[in-house]
């Protein structure tokens, strides 16, 4: 009996077995799928999760805690670590983490090692290079640390860039032999690092604010006493009328002004509201403290102090002067700073204005009954110059109408955008008019900071410090 025949077309018996040869190609590619979406998915969420730490973690230590754990998990090494390099040269190993299994004391101790028996400036050079030569300068800590640990650990280092400077390393190490440093390990530690850079740019940045919010509070506070330190009123003087005003250039200036009475004595204890002190002499002053800002303001202070305890000598004003800068020599000597300062007293008694200048600009006397204006000038050192400057005493009669004015070379120096400054001139032609026109002593400040100020042009800053005092004799 014959056999049936076989279809042409009939697959075999063993077609739909699993050993079969053109399903386990199949097979195999699904699972390598299948895993490749899995370590995909492991990435994508410990590199989200880092993430997350970034944008969560006000504390940049735990931050800086998970680094090492991240390097490791998205590499598949045995453990990783973080070596900060700090701006002091200081070279330090801030975190490290060994996967469950493995010790840690023996990587810890070798990249300890290292770090402590280099010199630091071998690995701080790179602090203040470019990237290439950064590179090179860190790459003789990878193989130092790798000598150490021996041919049996794998490591591999990957640099934290921070404003093109390289302030971090982040190892990965493996014991397994078949471990290789591929592309995509490169660019995932790459990926770590830079979140790390991040971390670490957003907290120096976060450090410096803070330490700006505290300088401008300290400056407010300084700027404050300052203001309280210069008189917060013109005095009451028997036959005279008084006008003054500072404008800082910063919130602390050098420029310094004050109303001092010479003689209490002259006060009788039977007047407590001290009315009696509007007819003793009073010592009119300015000053003005090379530079500008915190510093220039510290010696305005000093000046106030000492020449308040200075006039109580009762000396003359080339005297006080000379005794002023003896014993402010060693301070401005040290601080590489001078004082100009013009001191002056007033005795309403008298009508004579006695003073001394140390190198100040000379303040301008309006003659009210010849029409004209006149210096009031002596020579003398700046304070601060010479140990043993001497001063020269002067005293000129004032009549009534005669009007004063006393400045600082903020007005003067004063440019407005072509570069072109105020200079004496103008300022000795808008004193001229101001007292033609009969302005009192408030209504010259306000008149001279106006014309100053049309001058630079409306709405920019003056560069230094501008003092006025104006002083005017009643006309009856």
């Amino acid at each position: 009996m014959t056999a049936a025949p076989v279809p042409r077309h009939q697959p075999p018996d063993n077609f739909n077995s699993p050993d079969s040869t053109n399903e386990t190609p199949v097979s195999t590619l699904k699972e390598l799928v299948a895993r490749l979406h899995r370590e995909q998915n492991k990435i994508q969420n410990l590199l989200s999760s880092l993430g997350f730490a970034l944008r969560s973690f006000n504390n940049l230590n735990q931050f800086l805690e998970l680094v090492p754990l991240m390097a490791a998990r998205v590499t598949d090494a045995d453990g990783g670590a973080l070596v900060l390099f700090r701006p002091n040269g200081k070279v330090r190993l801030e975190q490290i983490h060994c996967q469950e299994g493995y010790a840690c004391q023996d990587i810890r101790r070798a990249i300890e090692q290292a770090i402590r028996q280099n010199p630091q400036t071998r690995y701080a050079q790179a602090q203040v290079g470019d990237r290439p030569n950064s590179t090179a300068a860190y790459k003789s800590l990878d193989q130092d640390i790798q000598h150490r640990v021996g041919t049996d650990l794998k490591l591999f280092g990957t640099p934290i860039w921070i404003k093109s400077k390289e302030q971090g390393r982040i190892y990965v190490f493996s014991h397994d032999p078949e471990f290789s440093w591929t592309t995509m390990r490169q660019k995932l530690v790459q990926l770590v690092a830079d979140q790390t850079a991040v971390a670490i740019a957003n907290q120096q940045l976060t450090n410096e604010l803070r330490q700006k919010e505290r300088l401008d509070r300290e400056l407010e506070i300084a700027s404050e006493i300052q203001v309280h330190l210069l008189p917060s009123k013109c005095p009451q003087i028997d036959g005279l009328e008084l006008a003054a005003a500072c404008i800082t250039a910063n919130r602390v200036g050098g420029d310094y002004y004050d109303f001092i009475p010479t003689n209490y004595d002259r006060i009788q204890p039977s007047d407590p509201e001290n009315k009696g002190v509007n007819s003793v002499p009073w010592s009119i002053v300015i000053g003005d403290v090379m530079g500008k800002g915190v510093p220039a303001g510290l010696i305005m202070t000093m000046t106030r102090g000492m020449l308040r305890a200075e006039v109580l000598n009762r000396h003359t004003p080339a005297r006080i002067l000379q005794h002023l800068n003896r014993v402010m020599y060693d301070d401005l000597e040290n601080s590489h700073r001078f004082v100009t300062l013009f001191y002056s007293e007033y005795d309403p008694q008298t009508r004579t204005l006695s003073y001394t200048n140390a190198a100040h600009n000379p303040p301008l006397w309006w003659r009210a009954q010849m029409g004209k204006i006149e210096r009031l000038d002596t020579w003398g050192m700046l304070i601060g110059l010479e140990a043993d400057s001497q001063y020269e005493d002067a005293k000129v009669q004032l009549c009534p109408g005669d009007t004063v004015i006393y400045y600082t070379d903020g007005f003067t120096d004063a440019m407005n955008a072509n570069g072109d400054r105020f200079d004496e001139e103008n300022l000795l032609q808008s004193f001229q008019q101001a007292c033609q026109q009969g302005y009192k002593p408030q209504q010259i400040v306000d008149y001279l900071f106006e014309r100053v100020q049309q001058f630079i042009g409306v709405g920019n800053r003056h560069g230094d410090d501008m003092t006025l005092v104006i002083l005017q004799l009643k006309s009856s």
